[in-house]
């Protein structure tokens, strides 16, 4: 059995790459200069020499500029791509001082990341999100109160627009990544932000003994989303099929026949986020979303409005329109 501190080994790595780098031509490497994306790079880079053959490689790093040691932080990872004979692009990134740093750092950095592939061409980009990422993320979720989609957290592969997103060390513990640069003595940026408690992920880390204590490892959170991700696959489907029968769209927004009233009630919770996504335009919150389902079930007719979209309900099934704007 494989240590879960040890070196990823060369077949593990081979195994890892042909399987979430296969079928794309050209990927980017997000690269900030921290452990997990350097040994992304690092293991990517060494993969792709053995192989002689598989998608081009290229690497970005997005300064954000919310630390002084940043610029020299990008500039080692361009030194460790100049090593290995992968181009780099240092990309802008800033973000203004104010609430919210994570949510905009985000935002702000993948629209860089895909800006900048679609500028070289490439067909994906890949990020370093590790098995540690995804146990905190399910948690960040289940604090949040998700249902089965949001339970499933990140993906190893994602579609934005007509660009992949991959993740190739997902099911990767970050104390292997870790090992992974000790064993070839390659240093990485610490950033201290991490490990500040005013951030959720840091207070979980934190927290990381404890929950393990009580079975919350990395591994059991792993598998949820794994498994979770499983069932909202099936669950999408069988949504798919039954509004092949019951949603109909409209130009203005869509209809749910008579028969939806009779559909399993995960089902037709789904069939109403998409009747109401169809004529809103703002994010639909589930609790809000449960609360107009339980008052459609309830009361035999009715309007309410819900995300930008007002729903209309009676005996004929439910409309939805444009909510009408609000008064001053």
């Amino acid at each position: 059995m494989t240590d879960a501190t040890s070196a990823l080994t060369p077949s593990e790595c081979d195994a890892l790459f042909d399987l979430r780098f296969a079928g794309v031509g050209h990927v980017v490497l997000a690269v900030s200069g921290g452990a997990d994306s350097v040994a992304m790079l690092v293991l990517a880079a060494e993969w792709r020499e053995r192989r002689k053959e598989g998608p081009e490689l290229s690497v970005a790093t997005v300064a954000h500029a919310l630390r002084p040691e940043a610029d020299g932080e990008v500039a080692a990872v361009a030194r460790l791509c100049a090593e290995r004979g992968l181009p780099h692009a240092r990309l802008a990134g800033a973000i203004p001082p104010g609430a919210g740093v994570e949510a905009r750092a985000r935002d702000t950095r993948y629209a860089a990341l895909l800006a900048h592939a679609s500028e070289v061409g490439a067909d994906a980009i890949a990020t370093a999100h590790t098995r540690d990422d995804q146990a905190e993320t399910v948690l960040m979720r289940l604090g949040a109160g998700s249902g089965p989609a949001g339970l499933a957290a990140m993906r190893p592969r994602a579609e934005r627009g007509w660009i992949a997103h991959l993740r190739p060390l997902l099911e990767s513990p970050k104390a292997r990544l870790v090992a992974s640069l000790q064993e070839r003595r390659i240093g990485w940026a610490e950033d201290a932000m991490n490990a500040d408690p005013a951030y959720l992920r840091a207070r979980l880390r934190g927290a990381r003994d404890v929950l393990e204590r009580e079975g919350l490892t990395a591994a059991r959170l792993g598998a949820l989303a794994a498994r979770m991700a499983r069932v909202e696959d099936a669950l999408e489907a069988a949504v798919d099929a039954a509004a092949a029968e019951h949603f109909v769209r409209e130009e203005d927004g869509a209809r749910l026949g008579p028969g939806w009233a009779g559909l399993a009630d995960e089902i037709r919770l789904r069939l109403l986020a998409r009747a109401i996504a169809a004529a809103g335009d703002g994010p639909i919150r589930l609790d809000r979303l449960e609360r107009l389902f339980a008052r459609i079930a309830a009361e035999p007719r009715g309007a309410a409005t819900l995300a930008g979209a007002k729903a209309a309900w009676d005996s004929r099934g439910v409309r939805t329109t444009p909510a009408p704007p609000r008064r001053g």
